[in-house]
């Protein structure tokens, strides 16, 4: 692999890259500042995919991509279940269900184009009590709403049929749900971006979105690229525009740019555990439990990966950080901010037995177990190991309602009419991906003059 010099628009900002097979990766960035027509904060699966439908749009434009890691989709866009969402739980007409519909035929045609591996495994969402079975047909009567591919009712001769090991009275059949390595698609949407003439830009890590002051005479940078985006390390990037797609600092970047704080993001831990490898034979596609309306989430899961793994979980915790994976991981200011805040408070004391029941799931194998055996009954505590953890950035209004939908933001007067601001992207935000970029290109090109 031969290190490659781009030269990134600006006279003194200077990008080394090199090429492999699947991706271009940026190593390292060193500059005084430099000039874009619009600055895409968030290296995310949702801010590459924005970035590539956007410079595809307008490809007379230069676009850069600011990401304060040293890698792109090293968060939510890499900690997750890999699963691809056909749209049946989502309320018909929302921009979810929307959304993740179209979402997964565009995925599955993006991985078909650019030889990205993946597996149309299928889903059960398994009803195992009796009283479960009003909802799970009213929760087929919402994915005929919303147009979900393939959907069926199955028995339990069905569901034995295609989960041998799996145990149920009836189950909805989704054969149109798949999995794939979303870090990898993530990357592959970076390829695109850069190979359409965007750069990318890691170790940025945005601290501040101002106005540029007065340029000095004969210098009309600042007339044309009038917004300013600073590093923590006191880099510089000019431009006209700025979209952010921050994930789990949304609210902060919003904040940063004179916007509205609300929703604010609270993180919650997702931990899974894992079949042993001896035990793979049990799960052949995704197993899901019918959705309870009493909980704030969906529950455990059984998911199969890519790699041939399979994933048991997650439960939900608070996480003590924003990007904390591990039990004991802390930020002082991350705890603060979300303790503090009266719409998590709320939001604690409406579910206090749910959240109590996750801490208990989390600390004791045995008891989360217990719950799968409901689905696999030959599953015992001796075949699972503790798994990786996700962080999800869930949005909460002050009244302690999870926000469950796209939110855009923006806000007024020099700076905030020229930053538009993805507030909310909740799960299956990967499986929309490319979906929920032609909408964000749809509303920048609403707002802005491009």
């Amino acid at each position: 692999m031969i290190p490659t010099l781009i030269n990134t628009f600006s006279n003194c900002s200077l990008i080394f890259m090199k090429t492999t097979s699947k991706f271009s990766k940026c190593i390292r960035v060193r500059y005084q500042h430099s000039l874009y027509d619009m600055a895409i904060i968030g290296g995310g699966i949702v801010g590459l995919a924005a970035a590539r439908e956007l410079i595809l749009r307008h490809p007379t434009l230069s676009f850069v991509l600011l990401e304060k890691e040293k890698e792109l989709a090293l968060h939510q866009s890499g900690h997750n279940s890999g699963v691809i969402h056909s749209g049946i739980y989502y309320t018909p007409g929302s921009l979810k269900a929307k959304l993740c519909v179209r979402g997964a035929t565009l995925t599955y045609e993006y991985c078909e184009k650019n030889g990205i591996p993946y597996k149309r495994c299928g889903k059960l969402i398994v009803a195992v009590e009796r009283e479960e079975i009003p909802r799970l047909k009213a929760l087929y009567e919402r994915g005929q709403s919303n147009n979900v591919r393939d959907l069926c009712i199955i028995d339990a001769k069905g569901i034995r049929e295609r989960e041998p090991y799996c145990r149920g009275l009836m189950a909805i059949d989704s054969p149109y749900t798949g999995i794939v390595d979303w870090h990898l698609v993530s990357l592959t949407y970076g390829r695109d971006f850069q190979a359409a003439g965007g750069t990318v830009i890691t170790e940025f890590e945005a601290a501040a979105i101002s106005s540029v002051p007065e340029s000095p005479a004969g210098d009309t940078s600042g007339i044309k690229f009038p917004i300013s985006v600073k590093s923590l390390k006191g880099d510089e990037v000019q431009c006209r525009y700025v979209l952010t797609c921050g994930g789990l600092y949304s609210d902060r970047l919003s904040e940063i740019s004179g916007c509205s704080p609300e929703p604010r993001i609270v993180p919650f831990r997702g931990d899974y555990l894992v079949l042993k490898p001896e035990k793979h034979y049990l799960v052949r596609g995704n197993i899901y439990p019918v959705p309870d309306p009493r909980f704030p989430f969906l529950g455990v899961h059984f998911t199969p990966r890519m790699d041939g793994s399979v994933w048991l979980g997650p439960n939900a915790l608070l996480a003590f950080k924003r990007e904390g994976y591990r039990p004991f991981d802390f930020d002082l200011w991350d705890s603060v901010d979300a303790l503090s805040y009266r719409g998590l408070q709320k939001l604690v004391m409406k579910n206090i037995m749910y959240g109590l029941g996750e801490m208990y799931k989390g600390m004791f194998i045995n008891a989360q177990v217990k719950i799968l055996q409901k689905f696999i009954p030959e599953l015992s505590p001796s075949d699972v190991l503790r798994g990786p953890a996700g962080v999800r950035a869930q949005a909460l209004d002050r009244n302690g309602n999870l926000v469950d939908d796209f939110v855009f933001d923006a806000g007024l007067g020099e700076v905030g009419s020229r930053v538009l601001h993805v507030r909310n992207a909740p799960s299956p935000a990967a499986t929309s991906s490319l979906a929920i970029a032609e909408m964000i290109a749809d509303e920048v090109e609403r707002r802005f003059t491009l």
